[in-house]
């Protein structure tokens, strides 16, 4: 851009041209809202002189930060910016030294001093979230929910020597929904909003047409941080404003209330417009009329008579449990036994004895391992009560769950009176008789534990590829499926038995999940040639096989995810133990594609789960069914309830608003380029989630001269028609050094000739359909360009005469450059074939590199001095060296450049699923 003054010329893609008053800036304060409006007013033009923000916290530095020293921004990073009330004279010299137009505060938590807010020309401006002069202070948008505003929005003033009084320049507004939280209102309008109107106001103060409108202190309010002491709920309130404190205080600091002598935290709180369901009367301190707690939450009721529910609570010890489970939970007096259930406890009392010697009497309140138990003492205690109670079956976790004496005896009571199982499933197969078995599938949602049709009703249809009929009808999810499976995750993170589990219990559900996976495999990889056109001997050997050992890999891993200590520069007199914790990261979602289905779930759902994240996963489209045979697998392995969850459906639909939705905190997606940068942008822009993305490829494989040619020869064609071709590694193009190349190429199609096309199930074919017919045509005409450009079409390139998606491997040579077929990636079974001089390493090193995908790699020699070259300068993911194909369930997975960032398989797959904590104490 070039630079005339106050003015730049921009050139906009309508091709308008036309000048804009431009200025220079200085950004003061921190957060990734003040990085987004850094980053836009750049984009608009504008000149940021100098970022004015925090200091690095344990190493790391602020988003603002981050992003102006990578733009090359000067950055100052200030811990204070004044000394017993005088601006400290070095932290002025260097701010006035930028020579800022302009002050943009767009989030600031220090205070700055009135010299500097004055010195620029144009003075400085301020965003602030309510509409002001209502909810001065720091809290504003938790006030705007706590007094029932019907409107929140935001404020960009300008600064002054008051407290949030200066001029209005502009103010935006959007309606509060009932339900609304804090979290809900910023990143649907608060945030998203606020950062274009932080440029708008910017460009308004550079054009000279920015307003300064005092504000009125008729209807001002100034409202303090809450903190936990002021947060308990006053009861002689209607439902409305109950459920207002409540949301307006959700997440920090938490409304609380007294139940039973301790202090309880509400969250998740809903106003109840339907009929209050049955449930058991809860008696709060200062409540009127008793709480209910139901199936779906606890019931709270207004001086109105009006009601609303919370879902979770929280105890004084910081556990939290949903609220539908607090009798459940242990914290109400011990259920009523029979005569029979009093022997059974008293019998558990002498067992609990035995095992806590040191304890002499085994009371209500005596907690098994803060009385010294260990977990082999778990097994014991399970053991025994097997033995000596009619065979009573628990689990190691039951004990985890309730150590308290006195609640494990109501978790067994609740065993034996069948009170705890949950809803056995109920599955509604499309069974088949095929490939000597009876082949029984699922085809509906699955969420929440239990397999369901979609919301609206609606159905598609699935097609064998062998012959173009129907399987059966699927589940088509809508919006509202998406919704509830994201939810019931959520609900199984935050509150249920997953996020409680202990990892080794959580490795022991995945290896068990692999063993189902084993024993069902012959049905699975039916399954899978029916619904993908998968070979059966490839899909039981690669498909399934290696879903079972990804999943047995990372179920090892569980129990193994560690933090560390670091050491810090020390405080003296105190000392410091700073260490790292590695954490899940909550509710995930994975789009997996439709040439591996269930290979590419377990890729990255194994790694999900063993990190200790929940999931919603959405098959694709076209190759539904070995996802929803796995959800029913799942729940025999034992995982809870809506740790897992399936939706098949559309991409454009489900897809879609899985990327959008505020409560999923990481994304992982396979399929092609143009998708995956329409998905990292939704994730960006709706609550900037975690994404990795496996794209598109163009992999090139270089066969010199010196190589083993028959081994070249097989390993290319595997290369490329592995799996129909339908492979994300495939060989996209293959540069065969010039002096072997037509015998390259005569073995090839001597080969070709040789590959039985047919049935899948056949266990004598090598080649079966394409996955779906749409492929089949973009296929077709993917050769017919070839042949239009001048590539020579050697063999193949038909459709074959036979019902179904089949197409001929096909083989081009003499594809230059510039040509489609060198540029672009097919997906199928379609040789690429070019020639290279001989001796030419860097030359054809350099056509090799000369595309934008960058996900696999290969080259045939026996030279390895020339092998490590050549891998050394592929621009690559993975490099195969005299082999191909050649992947690995502990071997990092994944491209460069615009084949997408982030691993799967090894141990790398597991950061990808994890977040980092920082942890420093004093002592």
């Amino acid at each position: 851009m070039l630079w005339w003054g106050s003015q730049a010329l921009r050139r906009f893609s309508t091709g308008r041209v036309y000048f804009k008053n431009k200025l220079k800036l200085a950004l003061i304060g921190q957060s990734l809202f003040g990085q987004e409006v850094y980053s836009h007013l750049r984009k608009e033009g504008h000149r940021v002189v100098g970022v004015f923000t925090v200091p690095d916290k344990d190493g790391k530095a602020d988003p603002l930060a981050l992003a102006a020293e990578k733009d090359g921004t000067p950055v100052f990073k200030l811990p204070k910016w004044r000394v017993k009330g005088k601006t400290i004279k070095e932290v002025a010299e260097a701010y006035r030294s930028v020579g800022a137009d302009l002050n943009v505060l767009p989030f600031c938590t220090q205070f700055i001093p009135m010299d500097i807010i004055d010195s620029p020309k144009h003075g400085s401006i301020i965003y602030h979230p309510s509409i002001l002069p209502r909810h001065r202070g720091a809290s504003a948008i938790n006030w705007t929910l706590i007094m029932g505003d019907k409107k929140a929005g935001f404020s960009v003033f300008w600064a002054d020597d008051g407290l949030d009084t200066g001029p209005i320049l502009l103010q935006r507004s959007c309606d509060v929904e009932p339900n609304d939280t804090v979290d809900a209102l910023y990143n649907r309008f608060l945030f998203p909003e606020g950062i274009k109107a932080m440029v708008e106001a910017v460009q308004l103060i550079a054009d000279g047409k920015a307003p300064r409108i005092p504000q009125p202190e008729e209807g001002a309010t100034y409202e303090g941080i809450q903190k936990k002491e002021n947060a308990e709920i006053s009861w002689d309130q209607s439902a409305e404003v109950l459920h207002n404190w409540i949301r307006g205080h959700d997440k920090v600091p938490g409304a609380w209330t007294e139940i039973n002598g301790q202090m309880v935290t509400f969250y998740g709180s809903t106003l109840l417009n339907s009929s209050v369901p049955p449930g058991e009367p809860l008696e709060i301190k200062g409540a009127k009329k008793p709480g209910l707690v139901t199936k779906n939450g606890l019931v709270l009721f207004g001086n109105d008579g009006k009601a609303l529910m919370v879902r979770n609570l929280q105890f004084e010890d910081g556990k939290m449990i949903p609220a539908s489970q607090y009798f459940s939970a242990g914290e109400t007096s011990v259920v009523e036994l029979t005569a029979e259930e009093v022997k059974v406890a008293e019998t558990i009392k002498v067992i609990w004895a035995g095992i806590l010697s040191n304890v002499p009497i085994i009371e209500d309140s005596t907690d098994f391992f803060k009385s010294g138990a260990s977990s082999m003492d778990v097994a014991r205690l399970v053991e025994e009560i097997r033995q000596k109670c009619g065979g009573l079956q628990l689990q190691n976790e039951d004990v985890y769950m309730a150590t308290k004496f006195e609640d494990f005896i109501q978790k067994v009571v609740r065993k034996l009176r069948g009170e705890d199982q949950e809803a056995e499933l109920v599955v509604d197969y499309v069974s088949k008789e095929v490939n000597e078995m009876m082949v029984k599938m699922p085809y509906q949602c699955f969420i929440n534990g239990q397999f369901t049709d979609a919301d609206d009703g609606k159905t598609y249809d699935t097609i064998n590829p062998t012959d173009g009929s129907t399987i059966c009808k699927v589940s088509y999810a809508s919006l509202a499926d998406v919704d509830k499976a994201v939810a019931a995750a959520k609900d199984a993170f935050e509150n249920g038995e997953w996020g409680r589990m202990n990892a080794r219990e959580r490795g022991r559900l995945m290896y068990r999940l692999a063993d189902l996976l084993e024993e069902n495999q012959e049905e699975l990889a039916t399954i899978e040639a029916l619904d993908s056109g998968a070979v059966y001997t490839l899909a039981l050997k690669t498909h399934i096989g290696m879903s079972v050992q990804t999943f047995r890999y990372f179920a090892g891993w569980c129990d193994k995810i560690q933090g560390s200590t670091i050491p810090i520069n020390q405080a003296r007199p105190n000392r410091n133990l700073t260490f790292t914790k590695k954490e899940p990261l909550g509710v995930c979602a994975i789009i997996i594609p439709w040439n591996y289905p269930l290979m590419m779930l377990a890729w990255k759902s194994a790694a999900c789960l063993a990190a200790g994240n929940t999931l919603v996963l959405k098959p694709a489209q076209v190759t539904p069914l070995t996802a929803l045979k796995f959800a029913e697998l799942s729940v025999k392995a034992g995982f809870p309830k809506g740790v897992i969850n399936i939706i098949p459906g559309s991409g454009g639909i489900a897809g879609q608003h899985l990327s959008e939705h505020p409560d999923i905190r990481k994304l992982g997606f396979t399929g092609s380029t143009s998708i995956g940068k329409q998905i990292m942008k939704s994730c960006a822009v709706s609550n900037l989630k975690k994404v990795s993305l496996e794209l598109g490829g163009k992999s090139p494989l270089i066969i010199f001269n010196d190589c083993e040619l028959d081994k070249a020869v097989r390993m290319g064609m595997g290369a490329v028609f592995f799996n129909k071709g339908e492979n994300c590694i495939a060989a996209g193009r293959l540069f065969v050094e010039e002096s072997i190349h037509d015998e390259f190429v005569t073995r090839v199609v001597e080969e070709i000739k040789k590959m039985k096309i047919g049935d899948p199930l056949d266990r004598s074919t090598d080649h079966g359909p394409q996955n779906h017919k749409a492929h089949l045509e973009k296929l077709l005409q993917y050769c017919e360009t070839g042949v239009k450009e001048g590539a020579t079409l050697v063999y193949g390139g038909r459709q074959v005469q036979r019902p179904g998606f089949f197409m001929e491997p096909t083989v081009f040579t003499g594809v230059e450059d510039h040509m489609y077929l060198a540029k672009e990636e097919s997906f199928g079974p379609i040789m690429v074939i070019s020639k290279f001089q001989n001796g030419d390493i860097d030359g054809v090193l350099q056509r090799a590199n000369n595309t934008e995908y960058g996900l696999a790699s290969g080259v045939f020699t026996r030279d390895i001095n020339k092998a490590m070259y050549v891998s050394e300068k592929l621009e690559a993911g993975t490099v195969f060296i005299n082999t191909y194909n050649k992947t690995d369930v502990a071997a990092p997975f994944g491209g460069v450049k615009q084949s997408g960032f982030g691993k799967d398989l090894g141990e790398e797959a597991l950061n990808e699923y994890l977040k980092t904590k920082t942890v420093t104490l004093e002592y």
